[in-house]
């Protein structure tokens, strides 16, 4: 039985039009099948304003910061909006204390004071208002008075922007809201703690997406397909969570291999030697819907996380992406609640010889029989499997 016809209020942080899929959007698309949504965008400060000033997500924008505004622009789905508040103070540089929090009730009550604007025209009665992972506005439930307040927590705090004033906000939004919802189990044993209603539902991948590097006439993403072959692929951020000593050893013990790098790169975490090895190529950021072309083109996909309490709380999106596309999938342990949920289609490496070792097998074990499992593996972790847990979980904890 799902939740259905009831009006939801959802604080994010991911941009409604952004590049790349986002968990809260997701979430808020999924639920607005059954339900009327209110994806409320990561508020613009009054820094942002300027900074963002002209571009084309301002012009967006622009028409729905004004107070007289209701903030509400239409979606491709029917029965979801997305609220736009007018600009918010500047901040976060001030220390944590008196001086801060104060300046922050100020901020609440703007965005408490568009949800009560859009009450009173949709003459909302009853809601639900879920923050899912905008920790830094934790009294918004308060000023609203919902009738099912939920923290969604889908990863840790590791940004110093995040951390100078998260590690207070985060603990009292835990501990006040009704329902608390972790991507991973460990995020869940650790909010658990402090708020006994906790629930784990991990994240998943829109397969449907990925399906699509199955199909015979999709010509594989010219920027691959003009790489040697094997191609040991991975898509998606390069930053602070890759095992660049890992990396660097399977590169070295398989020069015949070309090791295949798609998506922004922090260069700020990546070691000089990552852009000068000759069998590892760097194709850049490129556009979520090219995905299955670029996907297409490997042989072998990786996740080459190192293993640290920060990798530990990980459901990576990929994951699945790969898996729904038909893809042999190697990635080191960081995260043991994954092989729970892939039922041994994923090789999970321990070390850099293992995980060198796991490449070769996957290249000359591949099968249609493989394949078929990882897609059956794949369909078990949809967006709208997961849609549906938090659905459940919603409609419980309102009849309580």
């Amino acid at each position: 039985m799902a939740l259905k016809n009831h009006h939801i209020f959802i604080l994010g942080t991911a941009k409604f039009d952004g590049p790349y899929e986002s968990t809260s959007y997701t979430i808020a698309k999924y639920l607005s099948k059954d339900n009327y949504v209110y994806y409320i965008e990561n508020p613009y400060t009054w820094k942002d304003y300027f900074k963002q000033k002209g571009s084309a997500e301002f012009e967006k924008r622009k028409s729905s910061f004004s107070k007289t505004s209701n903030g509400l622009i239409d979606t491709e789905a029917p029965n979801l909006k997305v609220v736009i508040t007018p600009p918010l103070l500047s901040i976060n540089f001030i220390p944590e204390g008196f001086i801060y929090r104060q300046l922050l009730k100020i901020n609440e009550s703007i965005i408490a004071g568009r949800i009560e604007q859009i009450k009173k025209l949709k003459q909302i009665r009853d809601f639900i208002f879920i923050n899912s992972f905008n920790f830094h506005y934790p009294g918004i439930a308060s000023l609203v008075k919902p009738k099912l307040a939920v923290y969604h927590c889908v990863d840790p705090l590791i940004i110093p922007f995040d951390m100078k004033h998260g590690l207070t906000s985060e603990p009292q939004l835990v501990k006040e809201s009704d329902v608390v919802i972790c991507t991973s189990r460990q995020l869940y044993n650790e909010k658990k703690a402090i708020n006994k209603n906790t629930f784990f539902i991990p994240n998943a991948a829109d397969i449907s997406h990925s399906a699509k590097a199955l199909e015979e006439n999709l010509a594989v993403h010219p920027k691959i397909g003009s790489i040697k072959k094997p191609v040991i692929g991975y898509f998606g951020n390069i930053e602070r969570r890759m095992d660049f000593p890992l990396i660097k050893e399977a590169a070295e013990k398989n020069p015949e291999k070309s090791f295949v790098f798609v998506g922004p790169l922090s260069e700020e975490f990546i070691p000089e030697w990552f852009f000068n090895t000759p069998n590892i190529h760097l194709i850049g950021r490129q556009p979520y819907d090219q995905m299955p072309q670029i996907i297409k083109g490997f042989d072998v996909a990786i996740i080459p996380f190192k293993k640290d309490d920060v990798s530990s709380t990980i459901f990576p999106l990929k994951l699945f992406e790969y898996l729904g596309a038909g893809k042999p999938v190697v990635a080191t342990n960081f995260n043991l609640d994954l092989e729970e949920f892939t039922k041994d289609t994923v090789s999970f490496s321990e070390n850099a010889e293992s995980f060198s070792n796991l490449l070769n097998y996957e290249l000359e074990n591949n099968s249609l029989e493989k394949v078929n499992k990882r897609l059956n593996i794949a369909q078990e972790n949809t967006w709208n499997n997961r849609a549906c847990d938090f659905s459940n979980v919603l409609l419980e904890n309102l009849s309580k």
